[in-house]
């Protein structure tokens, strides 16, 4: 098994989840905090990494580029965590930001408003109706930050291999019912699913690259890898050989591809 991805509203067991998991397959257990921190090494202070994960776009609904190199910087950093396989991350949006296929199972954890408020009320010690609107807000949020970034709806069951009610399954269940699940073929951590995953984190890596490098930070690109060969999509025809130059200095990349080139302004 390569990587388990766990999505959840707020207090609704997911890390709990991720810990059972953890113990009984022995794979690492990463949650949000451990990919700031990796992403905060890139010189952005750790605050601000956090407000991109958590803030909504706002009314309006401008983006800000800002966010897009955070974003950038923290995709970076959680395909770079979980490359190797045998992880567990339960931070926010890591079923779309390593994507699914083979080797990733999607896990989604919901659980009744009476669990959550009383998980809630134990860590936050706050009245009935503080936690109630803690949670309503928290959920919305989050709600708003995956369907402006992705044009999706957080709770579309399509985006998951597997959701899981907790009203009437506790965790020990669920969590025997995941680990029976990483045993099936398809989820074990073979040749082709290790490729997938160093390709993701390459092509993260190279999108994280231009971002934070001066010549070429004020530029928005894809970037696909496969086996060593990147291509970049992008409106940067005047910085072309900037981003060649900043591209082929990264370790991995044999082969450079510019697609859909068009003058600026």
């Amino acid at each position: 098994m390569s990587v388990i991805t766990i999505s959840r509203g707020t207090y609704s067991g997911g890390k709990t989840l991720a810990e059972c998991l953890s113990y009984k397959l022995g794979f690492r257990c990463v949650g949000r905090e451990e990919i700031v921190q990796r992403a905060a090494a890139r010189g952005i202070r750790e605050q601000d990494l956090r407000a991109a994960l958590d803030q909504p776009p706002s009314a309006m609904g401008t983006f800000n580029h800002r966010k897009y190199i955070y974003l950038a910087l923290i995709q970076a950093a959680l395909t770079e965590e979980v490359k190797e396989g045998r992880v567990i991350y339960h931070g926010l949006g890591g079923h779309l930001l390593l994507k699914g296929g083979i080797g990733v199972l999607r896990l989604r954890i919901i659980a009744p408003l009476e669990y959550r408020i009383r998980m809630a009320q134990q860590q936050l010690r706050l009245s009935r109706p503080e936690v109630i609107a803690h949670i309503q807000k928290m959920d919305e949020e989050r709600r708003k930050w995956t369907r402006y970034l992705y044009g999706l709806d957080w709770e579309d069951p399509s985006l998951y291999d597997l959701i899981i009610n907790l009203e009437y399954i506790d965790i020990d269940q669920a969590c025997r019912l995941v680990a029976g699940m990483t045993r099936e073929a398809y989820f074990e951590f073979s040749p082709e699913a290790r490729a997938i995953l160093r390709d993701l984190a390459l092509a993260s890596r190279v999108k994280a690259e231009l971002a934070v490098n001066p010549f070429t930070s004020n530029l928005e690109v894809e970037v696909e890898a496969a086996g060593g060969a990147v291509t970049i999509k992008g409106s940067f025809f005047e910085q072309a050989d900037e981003v060649r130059r900043v591209v082929s200095a990264i370790p991995g990349v044999a082969e450079i591809a510019l697609e859909d080139l068009a003058p600026t302004g």
